[in-house]
């Protein structure tokens, strides 16, 4: 998932009146690992079906986490699927604030969003983007509250959950691993608008082009 600028904006703010270092959820990854990769954007065919479900959790999976990690920082996103470097597999990764600005930092194997309570339905109609639509943003209704469960790295179960920008992120990822992109969910116009937005915009990252 693409940050967003006004959000970004709001999370500086809120670190320059802190007095102390903001909360962080989770280990930052170790860097000295890992490559980045090109993103594949919208029209690849990785992007528009299922992926496949991880079974084997091994040195090969750890590898491909310590690329995503590379490949979201170098192009400077707070989220990423496997199937956004051309991977067929279940797993995203993430850096990401909520909206009380504490940071969030992981990787999920195998998500499956939990249903919620019609009392957690609280929608949140802010704008989104997408490393693979790059340069465009839409306003996108979601629930400001989200949970996953699944898997660690190594096999482990783990559920995460988060509100507001976080909750989004965690949403836009499980999507990304279904087969869905964000205009997917948008309305006709509104999927014409994004598209437009991202030809006439250029990239600030390497992306895969389509054939």
């Amino acid at each position: 998932m693409a940050d967003e600028h006004d959000h970004e904006h709001a999370h500086d703010h809120e670190q320059d009146e802190a007095t102390a270092a903001p909360k962080v959820v989770g280990e930052e990854p170790d860097l000295s690992k890992g490559t980045a990769r090109p993103i594949t954007v919208v029209g690849n065919p990785v992007l528009h079906r299922e992926t496949r479900t991880v079974t084997a959790f091994d040195a090969d999976l750890s590898a491909l986490i310590d690329d995503m990690f590379q490949s979201m920082y170098a192009a400077e996103g707070v989220g990423l699927a496997a199937n956004q470097i051309g991977v067929d597999a279940k797993v995203f990764v993430y850096d990401c604030p909520d909206d009380e600005g504490v940071r969030h930092i992981g990787h999920v194997v195998n998500p499956v969003l939990e249903d919620l309570p019609s009392a957690r339905r609280v929608l949140d109609d802010s704008p989104e983007g997408c490393l693979s639509v790059p340069t465009a943003y839409m306003e996108l209704a979601r629930p400001d509250f989200a949970a996953v469960t699944g898997q660690d790295k190594d096999g482990n179960p783990v559920r995460v959950e988060g509100s507001g920008f976080f909750a989004r992120c965690l949403q836009h990822e499980t999507d990304h691993l279904y087969g869905y992109l964000y205009i997917d969910r948008l309305s006709k116009r509104d999927r014409k608008d994004a598209l437009r937005q991202m030809a006439e915009g250029t990239p600030r990252y390497a992306t895969v082009p389509n054939e």
